[in-house]
């Protein structure tokens, strides 16, 4: 328990009041995929060149943003326990 006492006081200052339910809310699922394997995903897309953007989505999901070889921009919006691509 006191492992998750630090952060969540660190972020009752950053965001107010903060529950435990909403700080668990916050972060991926204890079943999540690990991220590395995610964005292993990612990086054998053919168009891939680098990420330029990670963030976690207090809706379940991290929302992806990489450029593209010719200078394009994809986001994505990734499932965090199958690391596919969310609609």
């Amino acid at each position: 328990m006191m492992r998750i006492a630090a952060p969540l006081l660190a972020l009752s200052f950053v965001m107010g009041s903060v529950t435990l339910a909403e700080a668990r809310d916050m972060q991926p699922p204890a079943d999540a995929m690990p991220l590395s394997q995610i964005l292993a995903k990612i990086e054998q897309r053919p168009d891939f060149r680098y990420i330029d953007d990670l963030e976690w989505d207090d809706d379940g999901y991290y929302e992806l943003e990489y450029r593209t070889k010719d200078g394009g921009e994809v986001r994505l919006k990734l499932d965090p326990k199958t690391g596919e691509v969310r609609r």
